[in-house]
């Protein structure tokens, strides 16, 4: 059974869903404590940092958007958005905002625990990883990446922090560097499942990272556009330490 320290936060309005997500989670070893809005969710951030957050669109008050901006600004929380709608462009939005994954209501709690595992796992630091003995920074274009801090390193020396859906995209980038990858297989290497039907959320991390790293799509000299096919990261990878 999983066990982790730092506590999950569901914040849902509906006090149904916080009861029964708090029961499943907890019966899978993990500890949820329960916020129906912002300023609950604002109390209990003052007292734990927790290891993710799983935050409804809609909510009185902020909504999900603006809760999950404000996260995004204060941390690299991994977050976990919940919505109603099908809607694709909410989708997008949150991630737009720094979601790390999006899950559509109603869904099977198992699902929901398998999305977290794999936040999870992608956001959690590699200091113990067997496969820690690469390097720690690497070298791209004008840009280093810290592999155990997981930030990015300019020119001058300044370092930005990445949530962790970015650093996993510009990883499977730095290690598959001048390789043609289709959205879908950016979707299945940093997600670890196929992309819906018409999902253009592949997009949005591309443009997002893109940011990042001071470019935009229109003049991008490092993730590349290739027409037809995907994104190449058009630049050699070095090893600096």
């Amino acid at each position: 059974m999983t066990t982790i320290e730092a506590p999950l936060i569901v914040v849902d309005d509906d006090p149904e869903i916080r009861e029964l997500l708090a029961d499943y989670l907890g019966r899978h070893g993990y500890h949820a404590l329960t916020a129906e809005d912002g300023t609950a969710l604002s109390r209990l951030l003052e007292q734990h940092t927790p290891a993710l957050v799983i935050l409804d669109l809609m909510l009185p008050g902020e909504d999900g958007f603006a809760l999950c901006r404000n996260l995004r600004q204060q941390g690299e929380t991994p977050i976990i958005m919940l919505t109603a709608s099908d809607d694709h462009t909410d989708r997008i939005l949150g991630l737009e905002f720094g979601a790390d994954d999006y899950l559509c209501k109603p869904f099977d709690p198992r699902e929901l625990l398998a999305r977290i595992k794999a936040v999870l796992r992608r956001c959690r630091p590699r200091d113990n990883d067997p496969s820690s003995d690469r390097a720690r920074v690497v070298a791209f274009g004008d840009w280093q990446l810290d592999r155990v801090t997981r930030e990015l390193i300019d020119g001058r020396g300044e370092r930005l922090a990445l949530s962790g859906a970015d650093f996993q995209l510009l990883q499977v980038f730095l290690e598959r560097a001048e390789q043609v990858l289709s959205r879908d297989e950016l979707y299945r290497l940093t997600r670890g499942r196929s992309a819906p039907p018409l999902d253009r959320s592949m997009d949005v991390h591309v443009c997002r990272l893109r940011q990042r790293l001071g470019e935009d799509a229109q003049h991008s000299q490092l993730i590349r556009t290739v027409r037809g096919e995907g994104y190449v990261l058009a630049a050699r990878v070095d090893v600096v330490a």
